[in-house]
C-alpha cells in the first residue's frame, strides 16, 4: 500500500488531502497519479516527492512509499 498526499490547490481540486492505493509492482509517479485520478491530467509544473525527497515523474514508487504532490506556487 502507498499513501498519496495532495497539497494546496490540488487538495481543493480533488476534494481530498490524502488516500491510499494498493500496488503490487513498482509504478512511476505519473502512473500512480493516473491510477488515482484517471479523469485529471497531472498539472505540468507539479512538484512530486517520495518519502519526503523531491523526485522526477519517472521515479519508481514501491509498496510502503508515501507520495506527495505539490502544485506550482505563485506569489508576489
Amino acid at each position: 500500500m502507498i499513501t498519496l498526499r495532495y497539497f494546496a490547490s490540488l487538495r481543493e481540486t480533488l476534494g481530498r488531502s490524502s488516500e491510499s492505493l494498493d500496488i503490487f509492482e513498482p509504478h512511476t509517479i505519473l502512473s500512480i497519479w493516473q491510477l488515482a485520478n484517471p479523469d485529471l491530467a497531472l498539472p505540468e509544473n507539479t512538484l512530486t516527492a517520495v518519502n519526503m525527497d523531491y523526485v522526477p515523474r519517472t521515479h519508481l514508487v514501491h509498496d510502503g512509499d508515501e507520495v506527495a504532490f505539490f502544485p506550482p506556487v505563485t506569489g508576489g
